[in-house]
């Protein structure tokens, strides 16, 4: 088993906070993982993204140049990562900001990988929480691969909110259960 992930989106949709979280869960799981998050000079509003590897076995470099998933939270990502998806790979779309009626190819990819079109943005939104739409897709991403138990995600996401941010476990935990609903309910 071996998962390469890329995170993408715009600065402020909590790329590198949903990837951290995934590898620290991975990390509980008893998996090898490393965590790679790209800052680049842009702040809030401009792109950002990390790459997680979650694999049993010791992992030689951190790159990430096909990966074989991906979460797309914004146009210009799902434009610059797509084309190095991995053949038979599956990509988490936000669906808000990347709407399927817009991509001109989507026949051709939907060919050559597994889409998971999901309006993330709009399900944090029917719990009046914004900008938890980055657990809404990580949600989405535990539903599909399974590669954490829920027990280990909920000890990670209280380890990175901190005592300080520990009032915001319930929405996150809500968010996320949102996208594996959404998953569940949609993708069976």
């Amino acid at each position: 088993m071996r998962i390469e992930l890329i995170i993408s989106g715009f600065g402020g949709q909590g790329i590198l906070f949903a990837g951290n979280l995934i590898a620290l869960s991975a990390m509980k799981e008893g998996h090898q993982v490393t965590y790679l998050p790209v800052y680049g000079p842009e702040m809030r509003g401009g792109t950002c993204n990390c790459t997680i590897i979650i694999s049993q076995n010791e992992i030689a470099s951190p790159l990430v140049y096909h990966p074989s998933f991906l979460i797309i939270m914004n146009y210009p990502s799902f434009l610059k990562f797509m084309p190095n998806l991995k053949k038979g790979g599956s990509s988490i779309i936000n669906s808000d900001l990347v709407k399927p009626e817009e991509i001109k190819n989507l026949q051709i990819l939907q060919k050559k990988y597994k889409l998971y079109f999901v309006p993330v943005n709009s399900l944090a939104e029917t719990i009046n929480a914004p900008m938890l739409a980055n657990l809404c897709a990580l949600g989405a991403f535990y539903q599909i691969t399974k590669i954490f138990n829920l027990k280990n995600f909920k000890e990670a996401l209280k380890e990175t909110l901190g005592s300080e941010r520990s009032h915001l476990f319930e929405p996150n935990l809500k968010a996320f259960n949102l996208g594996a609903k959404y998953i569940n309910q949609n993708f069976k």
